[in-house]
Order: structure tokens, then C-alpha cells, then sequence
């Protein structure tokens, strides 16, 4: 059901690594019929190769990044087209910054999910930059999103389309979709 006589929303699929932000993204996209960005593309190279030598990112280095995914949605929604990112957004500081991006327009999906099952995850990717060695840092850094305007908590032990009409669902409940 593409975004026609609607209302274009940015939406941002987070989460640590390994809980599905891409596949998630890609399933929701396809459903609203909206552009998808993901957002590990948008990263500058010498943050890929800090993460790839499994050197965590510091906030020096994400501001850059979210400040471009940010100009990516502001660019989205100022055409009057909808997206869905995929961005990690682990601090709330981050989410804030996002939001006053694209003026308070912007809903996350948050994808939640236990060490284990993400552990687990993180080992079946083939070729991604992001060694499993990472999610703890990331475990470290993330602030749950609980009780901010605009966030539907999803549990990722589910398959990919399951955990997909769970968000839409939720978001739909917001309005969204």
C-alpha cells in the first residue's frame, strides 16, 4: 500500500547490531511503498574501518553520520516522500538530534533482543563489516528508547516477516502506517 494521500513520515529502524535493521527496514518499505536508505552506507569510510578492526565508534565519530542521515530524511520528506532508515540510534542524544533533523517528524521502530539471539545473528552474517566482537560495546552504549514520543518496541524473536507485521501494527497504532 504506497504512501498516497498520506502524510510522508520519516521512520528509523533501530537497534544493535545483528537484529535485523536492514531486513526489517526493507520489509516495512516494501509495505508502505517507501524509499529505503541504510544507513550503514552512509557511514564515512574511517568509521567502516574503525568498526571493521572492531574499534567501537565514539560520539565524535557518529555526529557526522547522523547528521547525514538526517539530511537524507529532511531531503525525503521535503520532496513530500516518506522513508525508512536503518540506523543504530543507540543514545537518546542521537534520537533527539534526529528528530530535530526533520523538524519532530520521525518515528523509530526499535528493535529489541537478547544477547544471545543477537550473539547468534551476528555469527551467520556473511561479509558484514561489524564484527560480532562490537555488540557489547554497543549493549554498553544503548539507552532503551522506552517511553519517547514516536517509539514502537518490537522483540526480534520471531522470522523476518513476523517481526515486520509487528511493526506495522504498532505503527499504525501511531498513525503511521
Amino acid at each position: 500500500m504506497p504512501e498516497t494521500n498520506r502524510t510522508p513520515h520519516a521512520i528509523i529502524v533501530m537497534g544493535v547490531s545483528g537484529c535485523g535493521k536492514s531486513s526489517i527496514g526493507l520489509k516495512i518499505s516494501d509495505a508502505l511503498g517507501l524509499q529505503f536508505v541504510e544507513g550503514d552506507q552512509l557511514h564515512p569510510a574511517s568509521n567502516v574501518e574503525k568498526m571493521s578492526k572492531g574499534i567501537p565508534l565514539t560520539d565524535d565519530d557518529r555526529m557526522p553520520w547522523l547528521d547525514l542521515i538526517g539530511e537524507t530524511m529532511k531531503e525525503a520528506l521535503d520532496r513530500g516522500q516518506g522513508v525508512i532508515v536503518s540506523c543504530s540510534a543507540l543514545k537518546r542524544v542521537y534520537r533527539d538530534r534526529l528528530r530535530n533533523a526533520v523538524n519532530g517528524d520521525l518515528f523509530f521502530v526499535y528493535l529489541s533482543g537478547s544477547k544471545e539471539l543477537l550473539t547468534k545473528r551476528m555469527g551467520e552474517r556473511k561479509g558484514h563489516f561489524m564484527p560480532p566482537s562490537l555488540l557489547e560495546s554497543q549493549l554498553a552504549t544503548l539507552e532503551v528508547p522506552t517511553g519517547e514520543p514516536g517509539v514502537v518496541t518490537v522483540d526480534i524473536d520471531d522470522t523476518i516477516d513476523g517481526i515486520a507485521k509487528a511493526a506495522l501494527r504498532d505503527l499504525s497504532g501511531l498513525g503511521v502506517a
